[in-house]
């Protein structure tokens, strides 16, 4: 009695895709490019102060999200739960900074 398959003879095995060095150098030159721009904002000393502050603010934020994305890989499937406990960590720093803020000028 021969054995049988449950497999095709067409089909194929799923591999695990897998990322080039590319998408990593693009993301370094980024980060690096994010910070030389923090850096010519601060070291320009002609700047007005709140404009240094969200420029800052904004590379930082950026930064964040190159650092997620690339190299902890969360824009891959699979990784919901640390999304979601990273939303809920930024979500309680906030909430104690605010309540620190409004005890502090109370």
């Amino acid at each position: 009695m021969a054995s049988e398959s449950n497999h095709s003879t067409t089909e194929r095995p799923q591999r695990h895709r897998v990322e080039g060095p590319q998408k990593h150098i693009i993301a370094f030159v980024f980060s690096l490019l994010l910070t030389l721009i923090a850096f010519a904002v601060v070291i320009s000393g002609d700047v007005n102060k709140d404009f240094i502050y969200l420029v800052l603010l904004g590379t930082a934020l950026l930064q964040v999200f190159v650092q997620l994305a690339f190299w902890m890989h969360m824009k891959d499937r699979g990784h919901v739960m640390p999304i979601i406990g990273i939303g809920f960590g930024v979500f309680v720093v906030f909430t104690m900074v605010i309540m620190a803020e409004y005890w502090a000028w109370w």
